[in-house]
């Protein structure tokens, strides 16, 4: 793979090569850059926009591979009724010379989503917890004939053991945070869901919005049937508790009630292993500017959560106690008066339970003509 990143004119050239007579007149700046892919933003000379998407690395080449296969599917889900938004159609591919390809298609029309704009009453809101349960609903063979991982419960807690002790092996890991995590992983309790296809990497520069509409979601190339409770971990770090809450309620309502007592558990603990992963990646492409930010942001995460309780843990519920009477003193007789009895006194015992603190985390540009061509 190229050691350096590729440029705006040289996509824009490899664009006119995966379709040709494409006539390039400028380039935009990225809606969805990344750390994986070179991409670049295309005008033709007819005014329709495209997307060109370029892997900078072997592992990044692999994964859109199979997000190609994947598109052909979910394309066909669209188009069948069953999503509720568009995603990325490829128009053709370029090849590389170290080899792969870059792929070219159709910009989704939107913008990115703001996260700020999810407030609990949000129509967009009420959108987006709809859209990501429709992925929750396909079928599972439209991952699996796409040859992308599929894995049950217990396959995929395996699988997320696997990854926690990856990353331990690399010393980087505060012991505090290995602990947490080793505890979540190993109550089974929390492990006993339906797998069903997931995005994999939803993020908000992945999501394309129009006014309240959830119009696409792209950048599929971590997709597999796996824990749903994985779309949601993002959303649930980064807005609001009263957001969080209305978005599951909507989710749940979506998907009909099949959200799991343990859910929002494995949420917590997906948004927190997102870190470990990043280091992990970091040390497969071999890039020391990613291990050192995740490096900083397990420092981060280990202080955020050091008061916290544990995965799963639920609080007891006490049920209020009654009032309290004293028991009855005996009557006193005066020499001369009358009889006084004791009055009961009450002491009432209310506590509001807690709420424990959730963890955060992690437009159209000037464009640039280009001389391309005569």
């Amino acid at each position: 793979m190229p050691e350096q990143p590729r440029t705006a004119l040289a996509l824009a050239a490899l664009a006119t090569v995966a379709k040709p007579g494409l006539d390039v007149v400028a380039t935009q700046p990225p809606r969805e850059p990344g750390a994986d892919y070179d991409v670049v933003g295309i005008v033709d000379g007819d005014g329709r926009r495209w997307i060109v998407r370029s892997p900078r690395h072997d592992v990044a080449g692999a994964a859109m591979e199979g997000e190609v296969a994947l598109l052909e599917q979910l394309a066909d889900a669209v188009d069948d009724g069953l999503l509720p938004f568009d995603v990325p159609r490829p128009a053709g591919f370029a090849p590389l010379p170290e080899g792969g390809r870059a792929m070219l298609y159709p910009e989704l029309v939107g913008r990115p989503l703001d996260l700020a704009a999810l407030t609990p009453g949000s129509a967009l809101l009420r959108a987006l917890a709809r859209a990501i349960a429709a992925v929750h609903e396909l079928p599972g063979a439209v991952v699996r004939t796409a040859g992308l991982p599929d894995y049950d419960a217990e396959g995929y807690r395996q699988r997320r053991l696997a990854e926690v002790d990856q990353a331990a092996r690399t010393g980087h890991l505060p012991q505090r945070l290995l602990r947490r995590w080793e505890h979540a992983l190993e109550d089974v309790s929390l492990w006993r869901f339906a797998a069903t296809p997931v995005h994999g990497d939803l993020a908000a520069e992945h999501v394309v919005v129009d006014g309240d509409a959830v119009v696409g979601v792209v950048d599929w190339s971590e997709a597999r049937v796996a824990d749903p409770a994985d779309d949601l971990a993002w959303l649930l770090a980064a807005t609001t508790p009263e957001a969080a809450d209305a978005l599951m309620a909507h989710y749940a309502d979506a998907r009909e009630g099949a959200v799991d007592d343990a859910f929002d558990a494995r949420a917590t603990l997906a948004g927190e292993l997102a870190v470990a992963r990043w280091l992990m990646h970091g040390v497969r492409i071999r890039s020391d500017e990613v291990i050192e930010d995740a490096i900083d942001m397990l420092r981060d995460l280990d202080d955020a959560v050091a008061d916290a309780s544990p995965i799963g843990h639920v609080e007891p519920v006490v049920d209020p106690l009654p009032p309290r009477l004293e028991p009855e003193r005996p009557p006193v007789v005066a020499p001369s008066g009358p009889r006084r009895d004791g009055e009961p006194r009450e002491d009432h015992d209310g506590r509001d339970e807690p709420r424990g603190p959730r963890d955060g985390r992690p437009d159209d540009s000037p464009t640039t003509e280009l001389p391309i061509g005569d």
